[in-house]
């Protein structure tokens, strides 16, 4: 295991798959993207990074009146596949990831993943963006932040593989030892890959 920086390359940690699912995250009882939501707080609060969570565009197609003063969407669709959860910029830097938690201990299931949001992870690299997914194993209470270059490499060599290997995700990424302020201090990674080790958190 590689320690770049003082940051342990792949070891323990926590995270969640958001669907609006609730775990006890570190007896706080957060969701993973609510943990990920109070570190961007504390990161735009702070001047850091801007940094936040994407919203998914919808067709509203019927509404129900039940009182002049109150409107109830009762029909919509999603007006198009999302591509990842967040986006923002940091230190000139355009930044865009993926949050997805798992109950399962030693895989994370390829099916969570969607070929267009690997296209636009890849096409953010390819225009010098940093992108990345976050992986929590929540009963292993795991974090990692996996570059989404090992990501695509996965993917795309599959060969019909149904999940990938929590062993890989430890031999490519970095574990995110969580704080109490900022909760999910992934930006530190990020200045040891791409920023020379500099930070400000």
């Amino acid at each position: 295991m590689k320690y770049p920086n003082g940051i342990r390359k792949s070891t323990p940690f926590k995270k969640e798959d958001s669907k609006n699912k609730k775990i006890n995250f570190a007896n706080r009882g957060m969701s993973f993207e609510s943990e990920i939501n109070a570190t961007n707080e504390y990161y735009l609060s702070h001047g850091i990074a801007v940094i936040h969570k994407k919203p998914t565009p919808i067709q509203i197609v019927k509404v129900d009146y039940p009182r002049r003063s109150r409107a109830k969407i009762v029909e919509a669709y999603f007006k198009q596949a999302s591509t990842t959860d967040f986006s923002g910029v940091y230190k000139g830097r355009y930044i865009d990831f993926e949050a997805k938690e798992t109950n399962q201990l030693t895989t994370f299931p390829m099916k969570n993943f969607h070929e267009h949001q690997i296209r636009h992870m890849e096409n953010v690299r390819n225009q010098n963006g940093i992108s990345f997914v976050l992986f929590h194993f929540s009963k292993l209470k795991e974090t990692y932040y996996l570059d989404s270059i090992y990501l695509i490499s996965y993917y795309d060599s599959t060969d019909g593989k149904k999940s990938i290997p929590l062993s890989y995700i430890r031999e490519h990424g970095y574990l995110i030892e969580m704080n109490q302020i900022p909760r999910i201090p992934y930006l530190k990674i990020i200045n040891n890959l791409y920023l020379g080790g500099h930070h400000n958190e």
